[in-house]
């Protein structure tokens, strides 16, 4: 799971760091409420934000917020532990690929009932599908953040190369950046790691691709299908396209792609927002050199995002569940909401990203955004990330070690075994 920070550097806001873990629980009867229990993850709610907020909230409804921020780590024990205990807390944060897993177990408030006074005609889809399970409600999107294409613009500039909006483009734009600039041999028109399975989910998408599907509770994978393999193709299309110099038996974080950027031998990078602040904190002078543009798909525009972020639910076992519901509804209202963009996070309950457009990175963000889509929304997800079929897939694949074909349907077979098991 991820965590959200502030992020100076003039380029984004948000952060995805692994951190450790605390806290306690706890709520009373809505008759005679005295607190409301709220846990919030590290770095997803500016101190201001919080203190805004519950503030109101405490003086609307004359209870005390119980405000506990927990850690990532080993958070998973923890919410396990609450949820099953007579006392859990009363509003709980949740990782999108978290929720499915809760609420399969029952553990959380059904909400079906409240979406339409969450700002539910508001919510952005691609993190709400995470909260839904057997056509019920028991996440509400908080936040989320995508991938988008940060770039050079003095090496654009001197290739005479403009940001791409089509997927031609895009890699028009690669050949020509390696015939102005390919005589240094440390240079990589896109810094471009084999195993970037987050990146790859787009041109599967892009490409009419699906990882898996599910019909009567049975999921199959499908990424041997010909659409999920034309987008793997493409994904090998960028990587021999761009000559990087990435392994292709790893990952962005193995060595952090920030760090490469960084360098100066990369003209672009398929990041996070917080990825690119951590270049510019790490390499200053990128500051005035570096923007961004959404992933282009095949017919124009910003190509389908995977969106990584956050949900807030109630737990089943809450003794104020209407005061639950109250302050899920000053969460999701414009003003707190608004707060999150001006954070640098793309809100989950609103449609208004326009703090984000000042900056160019959150601004591509928030563009791709409307485009963004979710993993799978089974309850055996987490068991996938573990064993990543997927990554093995490209790293076979990208290295002749077997075919598409082979690579493809092998990981499919492991995608069924594990999201059925």
């Amino acid at each position: 799971m991820k965590r959200w920070t502030t992020m100076a550097a003039g380029a984004a806001s948000v952060a995805l760091l692994a951190t450790g873990c605390a806290g306690t629980g706890g709520g009373s009867n809505d008759g005679d409420a005295e607190t409301l229990t709220v846990w919030t993850m590290d770095g997803s709610l500016s101190d201001e934000h919080a203190a805004a907020l519950h503030a109101q909230f405490e003086d609307e409804h004359g209870v005390e917020i119980e405000h506990v921020v927990q850690q990532w780590n080993g958070i998973q024990d923890l919410l396990t532990t609450a949820l099953a205990s007579n006392n859990p807390p009363d509003v709980i944060e949740l990782g999108n690929t978290q929720n499915p897993a809760y609420s399969a177990e029952g553990v959380l408030l059904d909400l079906s009932d409240w979406k339409a006074d969450l700002a539910g005609d508001q919510w952005l889809e691609g993190l709400a599908v995470s909260g839904e399970y057997e056509d019920a409600v028991y996440g509400v999107p908080l936040l989320a953040a995508n991938r988008v294409v940060a770039y050079r613009t003095d090496l654009f500039e001197q290739a005479g190369v403009e940001p791409p909006t089509s997927w031609d483009e895009w890699i028009t734009a690669i050949e020509t950046l390696e015939d102005v600039h390919g005589d240094d041999s440390a240079f990589q028109s896109l810094y471009l790691p084999g195993q970037s399975w987050y990146a790859l989910l787009s041109l599967i998408w892009d490409n009419g691709g699906e990882i898996a599907t599910e019909a009567d509770g049975t999921w199959t994978g499908t990424l041997d299908s010909p659409e999920a393999m034309a987008g793997i193709e493409a994904y090998r299309e960028l990587v021999e396209t761009s000559d990087t110099t990435a392994a292709m038996d790893t990952d962005e974080a193995e060595p952090q792609q920030f760090e490469v950027f960084a360098g100066g031998q990369a003209a672009q990078m398929i990041a996070l927002p917080w990825e690119v602040a951590s270049a510019i904190e790490a390499a200053p002078e990128l500051a005035e050199n570096v923007s961004a543009f959404p992933i282009p798909s095949i017919d124009g525009g910003p190509a389908p995002v995977f969106l990584g972020g956050q949900n807030l639910a109630v737990p089943a076992g809450t003794n104020s569940p209407e005061l639950a519901k109250s302050y899920l509804e000053m969460f999701t209202s414009p003003d707190y909401q608004t707060m999150l963009a001006e954070a640098g996070a793309v809100p989950g309950a609103s449609t208004d990203t326009s703090p984000l457009e000042s900056n160019p990175t959150t601004a591509a963000m928030a563009e791709a955004s409307a485009q963004g889509r979710a993993v799978p929304a089974s309850p055996n997800w987490a068991a996938v990330e573990v064993q990543n079929p997927l990554k093995t897939m490209l790293t076979a694949y990208l290295t002749d070690t077997a075919s598409l074909e082979d690579a493809a349907a092998d990981a499919s077979a492991a995608l069924t075994e594990t999201l059925n098991d």
